[in-house]
């Protein structure tokens, strides 16, 4: 995918570089639109709000009545919000903080340390500072590492992180508990739908053939945080993703009715959000949700997405036991890796690219 372009349209600058210079003001290729600033929206309206929580436990209980009201609290997520966190998940939550840490620790080196894992557009694997190749594009104020770990055929150590010394363990360790609770999400989010428990696994290729990936963000400390955006608003493209939060500071917000709601992290928790894949295999009866993120003046942010997503030659379409005649299909099959080349080539832009598939049949 994007064998032609091996290279970023224009020098790329790095996020962290410009705070280090002291900068008071920022450049103004991060200034966004008058009405995508943060200032410029609702964000502030429904503080007292927040994306469901539910206890995962409770979906495998022995009790019956508690088991039953858990898969239905996830239902009523994933149908009205798209997102939720998670709690006794069964991820060690020091094997979470352990590798957050070391994610904060990789961004905090030197630049030149850091340099050498510098990423291209053709995989996007590696240390980045932007997504989308066009020229002259309005960029977020972010930097990122972003690496592949499923399937075993893109798996390459050697491009992640050496230091520090105990990131590769960290990350390999981390991939596998947090790929156990991807599955075990898939199969309830199956049996919500009325399918066969093991469907959506299927769908995305089988438990060893997922495209799971992994992407480090560090948003910097900002001068001017009501001009910008640590990564714009936009809907995941892939299956499902695993948000592991900064807990000291927020700075996810889910667009919900119109409104910007700042989440507010659960200690221990995962954010889970529906991606556009699962919304056009459920025929969006699960839909993914537009989400962004904000920055702030006093503090650097450091989160950890870890996508769930379909092989990339997996041929992705509505659920036949989904589609009747008052619901047709509203999307045609396309492959993952011709999905995602949208937002690899253009960026973050809202839900342009699933819309604009649902609204051309």
């Amino acid at each position: 995918m994007l064998n032609c372009l091996q290279s970023w349209p224009e020098p790329v600058v790095r996020v962290q570089s410009l705070v280090d210079s002291g900068i008071r003001a920022i450049p103004q290729r991060y200034v966004k639109p008058q009405s995508h600033r943060p200032a410029g929206t609702s964000s502030g309206s429904a503080t007292n709000v927040n994306i469901p929580v539910i206890d995962f436990q409770d979906v495998f209980s022995d009790n019956q009545s508690l088991r039953l009201d858990a898969l239905k609290r996830v239902s009523s997520a994933c149908r009205e919000w798209g997102f939720f966190q998670v709690i006794n998940h069964g991820v060690s939550h020091e094997l979470m903080q352990r590798t957050r840490e070391v994610w904060r620790e990789f961004f905090n080196l030197p630049m030149e340390v850091k340099e050498e894992y510098a990423n291209s557009p053709c995989t996007y694997e590696g240390y980045g500072s932007r997504l989308g190749v066009e020229k002259d594009a309005c960029l977020d104020w972010s930097d990122y590492f972003f690496l592949n770990y499923m399937p075993t055929s893109l798996l390459d150590k050697n491009k992640w992180p050496a230091i520090p010394a105990s990131c590769r363990e960290l990350v390999s360790e981390y991939g596998k508990q947090v790929v156990e609770l991807g599955g075990k999400l898939m199969k309830v989010f199956s049996t919500n739908l009325g399918l066969e428990e093991d469907y959506l696994i299927k769908a995305f290729g089988g438990e060893d053939n997922v495209g799971a990936c992994v992407r480090a963000n560090s948003y910097p400390k900002c001068p001017q945080p009501e001009l910008t955006l640590g990564l714009s608003s936009h809907s995941d493209p892939g299956g499902m993703t695993i948000l592991l939060p900064d807990e000291n500071v927020a700075g996810l917000q889910v667009l919900k009715g119109g409104s910007w709601i700042t989440v507010k992290p659960v200690p221990n928790a995962f954010v889970i959000n529906i991606g556009d894949q699962i919304q056009v295999l459920s025929n969006a009866i699960y839909k993914s949700v537009e989400h962004r993120v904000i920055v702030n003046s006093a503090q650097d942010r450091v989160s950890l997405a870890f996508f769930y997503n379909p092989k990339g030659d997996m041929l992705i379409e509505p659920c036949k036991q989904l589609v009747t005649k008052d619901r047709p299909a509203l999307y045609p099959p396309m492959t993952y890796n011709e999905y995602r080349l949208y937002i690899r080539t253009k960026g973050p832009r809202g839900k342009q690219q699933v819309e604009s598939l649902r609204t051309s049949r």
